[in-house]
């Protein structure tokens, strides 16, 4: 089984998207997602500066849009999609376009309205997000849980991502435990933790617009690394994702358990093939960062050695 996973927040760059622009269809199909998500998604993908695409409400569509651009043309290059699909926190929109469970178009203004929903929630309290590498889980746990910070992202083993206030998360800096490294990530605010209840809300009344269909392949969800087989589901689960934690580590345990034999990371791409060389040692795994990438990630899905 050949596993495909689309990247959450923080992993954008500056200008990533410039070389997707160069294939055929992706200009005009990245401006009927800008229309969308009502986010210009070709000027801030290839023009604007860090700090401008952290903010929520241009990093949600354009990591979005960027991985439903690279699964398109790995489908036309492969003649096939993944077996299995899963995204991790705001990827798991472009995940339920992959598995047919919403159109693009549907997919890219959901994240346009998620995005603004959010960066409104992080605005009232000035909050943020780290990763936590090391140490044990149950004295990192109780230790968020002194300083009122909450575990959003159960990554992997040995990696866990706090969120809260910024000065609570600077004292965790502080008093991290032996062994322990805090480091900032570059996101907006405290997603997936009840700072970002007033987001739930707006998120359903959008999602009460689309008619899902159930998925054509294998999809996993963050909320618990189930495998979810109805569309609606699918959808209900995108809504409450956004204020509880993301369990990226039970999803590897279910491709795991599937049987995985390889696993392609879609564009921007890094981040979740970190965490699959340590949570999936052994199963090989491409990157798709750029249409570079995509012979690999092809040669991969049909069976090839990477």
């Amino acid at each position: 089984m050949i596993v495909a996973a689309c990247p959450g927040q923080g992993s954008q760059t500056p200008g990533f998207l410039a070389p997707w622009l160069e294939l055929d269809g992706v200009p005009a199909q990245l401006a009927a997602f800008s229309e969308a998500a009502e986010v210009d998604l070709i000027a801030h993908g290839t023009e604007s500066d860090a700090d401008t695409i952290r903010d929520t409400r241009i990093a949600q569509p354009l990591i979005v849009a960027a991985s439903i651009v690279a699964m398109t043309q790995l489908v036309q290059r492969a003649g096939r999609t993944a077996d299995g699909l899963a995204g991790h926190s705001v990827g798991e929109i472009a995940a339920l376009n992959a598995a047919g469970v919403i159109d693009a178009d549907s997919a890219m203004r959901l994240v346009g309205i998620r995005g603004r929903a959010m960066a409104d929630a992080a605005a009232q309290t000035p909050t943020g997000m780290s990763a936590v590498l090391g140490g044990d889980a149950d004295v990192v746990l109780a230790l968020l849980s002194e300083l009122g910070l909450t575990p959003a992202n159960y990554n992997v083993a040995g990696q866990i991502v706090a969120a809260g206030e910024l000065p609570a998360l600077a004292e965790l800096a502080e008093r991290a435990p032996r062994g322990v490294r805090v480091m900032p990530l570059q996101v907006a605010g405290a997603f997936h933790t009840s700072y970002m209840a007033p987001a739930v809300d707006t998120l359903r009344a959008a999602v009460d617009d689309v008619t899902p269909q159930n998925p054509t392949h294998t999809l996993w969800s963050n909320r618990d690394g189930a495998a979810v087989s109805s569309g609606q589901d699918a959808l209900d689960r995108l809504v409450t994702q956004v204020s509880s934690p993301v369990r990226w580590d039970l999803c590897m345990e279910s491709f795991t358990a599937a049987g995985i034999t390889g696993f392609i990371e879609l564009a921007p791409a890094g981040a979740l093939v970190g965490l699959a060389k340590r949570g999936l040692r052994g199963v090989p795994n491409v990157a798709v960062k750029t249409p570079e990438d995509l012979d690999a990630a092809a040669e991969l899905l049909n069976g090839a050695a990477a």
